[in-house]
């Protein structure tokens, strides 16, 4: 079993306000925490990957098929593999969560090497 803490991260910066760090990861799934920051966006892209995830503080604002849904603490989502999406954070708290990616990131491009 592998355990990791939120205190043994070490970010990236994927965007300006964008902070993503790789958790527990096999061979199915991976996990990947994330901080964003008040007014920081991600911009639209899209992945092979299905990604579900939860917001545990703040509230994101993401963008699909021309749709505002706004995920607050408690709330999770799920995105299709290859979904254009987009995200922003409108508050003036950083929103923090965690995402699960099938089948698991190997070395995303934001990943500092």
């Amino acid at each position: 079993m592998e355990r990791v803490s939120l205190d043994d991260l070490e970010p990236s910066e994927a965007a300006d306000g964008v902070h993503l760090a790789l958790m527990a990861g096999t061979d199915s799934m991976n996990v990947q925490h994330f901080e964003i920051e008040p007014e920081a966006v991600v911009e639209e892209h899209s992945h092979p990957h299905e990604q579900t995830g939860f917001v545990y503080e703040g509230e994101l604002v993401f963008f699909l098929e021309g749709k505002e849904i706004v995920c607050g603490p408690g709330d999770s989502f799920a995105i299709p593999g290859d979904q254009p999406h987009a995200a922003e954070n409108r508050g003036d708290e950083a929103v923090r969560g965690v995402d699960i990616f099938s089948p698991p990131r190997e070395n995303p491009s934001w990943q500092e090497e």
